[in-house]
């Protein structure tokens, strides 16, 4: 299974790890690209596990308590969205 990027996904997972790397440390930003990488492990093999938010076929993958991730699937191929942060107001979450 493929997964795809999209621009948003990708700024907000470096803007996570640039976070990290200021607020926290070298080691919290590491654990949180694990984390990442071992939800979309899961993603690749069973993308269905998450459950939908009621935007058509958009799942939410919680990372961690902090950051969840919105994707969908499509034929062959899952879509990241957005990498979010769960204390913002979800009134401005745009899927």
């Amino acid at each position: 299974m493929q997964v795809i990027w999209s621009d948003e996904a990708i700024q907000d997972y470096h803007s996570n790890i640039e976070y990290l790397l200021a607020r926290w440390s070298a080691k919290s930003a590491s654990n949180f690209i694990d984390e990442v990488e071992s939800v979309l492990e899961i993603i690749k093999q069973r993308p269905e596990i998450f459950p939908l938010v009621g935007h058509g076929s958009v799942r939410k993958a919680v990372v961690r308590k902090q950051i969840s991730l919105f994707y969908y699937q499509d034929v062959g191929s899952v879509y990241l969205i957005r990498f979010w942060n769960n204390y913002q107001n979800p009134g401005n979450l745009k899927l």
